[in-house]
């Protein structure tokens, strides 16, 4: 891109032109002029070439003015380059999968399905931050650790089941301590744990609290989000009828949530306790957390400036050089 540095040097094409307007009105004055009761004759003798290039000189001269004009408006080619300075946020989203989260009191068809959809719809906002998927029951595993490859993360997303081949129950304190150990060594300069239940914690080898301690030693937030609601509810079993077709029953269970413990878990690490009764109020938490835990960009901005003015004022100097050799050799008046 070419930018201009001094603008105002071209207001010397007014002058310039003035100067040549006035020139060729004026021309017709320097020459005398004779009666001819004929110009047949005149009209048949050609001009010869130095008769045709005569007033080539000062044509050089005007667009060699021209040219020196342009030089001194400083023609300068800028490229720009812009550095961005991102500050990642690495967060580890905790499901957990239990049974009763197939309970079916969220849209659009139990617990953890609402929660897929709107961990899915947090994860499309994201553009810079890495983000691992752990879950868990009775036990945790880690589905996927700290990544910026989304499309892998919302593959393994789509593809999260309450599973029997982990043990069952609600292991709060092991999910908690595994999420912490994904980001321990993050040099990011926010770590953020979303954690998602709807139980209390009754399985796991590591209490709660103490995995809360190695949290705040780590720096990490938690936003916690109790699922649900508390109470009777109808657990959606399969089972297998008398011709070996499967049929969906419903059991009954009694879903309590620990929102003193999940409250507690927030506050001391400087997060955030939601409570989640219906898939919209869940929508407005993530929402929010979007909000709370932005990505910062800073951008610097280098432009490099070329001087281009050499160029146009060689062109310049040579086509006025040129004119005046012209002028004084083969053009010369009365050679």
């Amino acid at each position: 891109m070419i930018e201009w540095h001094s603008l105002w040097a071209f207001l010397f094409f007014v002058p310039l032109v003035f100067v040549i307007v006035w020139n060729y009105l004026q021309r017709k004055k320097k020459y005398s002029s004779f009666q001819f009761s004929s110009l047949k004759i005149i009209r048949s003798v050609s001009p010869g070439l130095k008769v045709r290039i005569i007033g080539l000189p000062k044509v050089l001269k005007v667009v060699a003015l021209g040219f020196a004009i342009v030089a001194l408006a400083r023609p300068q080619k800028a490229d720009t380059k812009i550095k961005r300075n991102v500050e990642g946020i690495d967060i580890v989203v905790t499901l957990d999968i239990s049974d009763s989260m197939l309970i079916e009191d969220m849209k659009p068809e139990n617990r953890l399905e609402a929660s897929k959809k709107i961990i899915r719809e947090f994860i499309q906002k994201r553009n810079s931050d890495r983000i691992g998927l752990v879950v868990f029951s009775g036990e945790s595993y880690t589905r996927v650790p700290m990544t910026l490859d989304y499309p892998l993360l919302l593959k393994s997303l789509r593809e999260v089941t309450t599973s029997r081949s982990i043990k069952m129950g609600t292991a709060i304190g092991v999910a908690l301590a595994n999420a912490v150990g994904r980001l321990k060594d993050s040099v990011a300069k926010s770590r953020v744990v979303i954690f998602l239940t709807d139980g209390e914690n009754n399985s796991g080898t590591i209490d709660p609290l103490t995995a809360l301690d190695i949290a705040k030693g780590y720096g990490v937030k938690i936003y916690s989000i109790g699922m649900g609601k508390d109470g009777q509810a109808s657990l959606p079993v399969i089972m297998e009828d008398g011709l070996g077709r499967k049929v969906k029953k419903y059991r009954p269970i009694h879903s309590k949530i620990n929102e003193q413990l999940l409250g507690q878990m927030a506050q001391e690490t400087g997060g955030k306790y939601y409570r989640a009764t219906t898939s919209n109020a869940l929508k407005n938490v993530f929402e929010d957390i979007n909000k709370l835990e932005k990505t910062k960009i800073e951008s610097n901005s280098y432009t490099k400036y070329t001087e281009l003015f050499k160029s146009y004022l060689f062109i310049a100097v040579v086509l006025y050089i040129i004119s005046l050799l012209l002028s004084a050799t083969v053009l010369r008046k009365g050679l």
